[in-house]
């Protein structure tokens, strides 16, 4: 890889759900509930976990093929809400390496949030359920009129922490997460440890591209305590 010089961030943005936390064992568990309810036996997990970052809508079309657009999407989506927020923790955790990464953000002297596309009726409880007690931030789905990939949820993170966009890192497992975090001006990076969707991230054109979290981890540790300029990596 040739050598990229990036601005060091002054704050490190992160989406929820394949990024820092693995939830789709829940989330498939509610999708499934409802084809057992429905006499349907439950969709295989390697088909519905790489759709867990697309929410409802990745959910319910790889579980039933229907689509936002589609006569009875919409009381599956409903359903699939409700049941997923009786049993949101049950099976969720960190990735990981995750807690050692953030503490490591801290101990750099940066800012670190969430900037997820998950509703506030599920992020609010869930967050404090799977131990991200210290974000500095979080901006859900419906914290502002738009969602990812627009760039005011990123924008309303950084506002929230009181830095500029410019200064901020946002690190996602989708290519609404580099599209928004482009839109904003930040840098983005790419974590290969998510669900990823249909698209690989190796054409999502983020500024970095990284396996695990401990890759993230190492290039934190590389510009331990600056807090402005840039960072050579390789």
């Amino acid at each position: 890889m040739t050598a990229t010089t990036l601005p060091a961030p002054r704050a490190i943005l992160f989406d929820l759900d394949g990024t820092l936390a693995d939830t789709a064992p829940d989330l498939a568990a509610a999708v499934n509930f409802l084809r057992t309810e429905r006499g349907l036996a439950p969709t295989p997990y390697s088909v519905l976990r790489p759709t867990a970052s697309a929410g409802a809508r990745g959910m319910i079309g790889a579980a039933f093929g229907l689509s936002p657009a589609d006569d009875g999407y919409e009381e599956l989506r409903v359903q699939w809400f409700d049941r997923y927020q009786s049993a949101m923790a049950v099976h969720s955790t960190l990735f990981g390496g995750v807690p050692e990464l953030l503490a490591a953000i801290t101990a750099a002297g940066m800012a670190w949030g969430i900037v997820t596309n998950k509703p506030a009726r599920f992020t609010d409880p869930l967050i404090p359920q799977i131990g991200l007690t210290h974000a500095g931030c979080i901006v859900s789905g419906d914290t502002t009129g738009h969602a990812k990939p627009h760039p005011a949820p990123l924008l309303e993170g950084a506002r929230r922490l009181g830095i500029a966009a410019e200064h901020c890192w946002y690190v996602g497992d989708d290519l609404r997460d580099i599209e928004a975090g482009r839109a904003a001006g930040m840098v983005t990076v790419a974590c290969a440890w998510g669900y990823c969707g249909a698209h690989e991230p190796t054409g999502w054109g983020a500024d970095l591209l990284l396996d695990t979290p401990g890759d993230l981890l190492d290039v934190v540790r590389s510009f331990s305590g600056v807090a402005s300029g840039s960072v050579l990596l390789a």
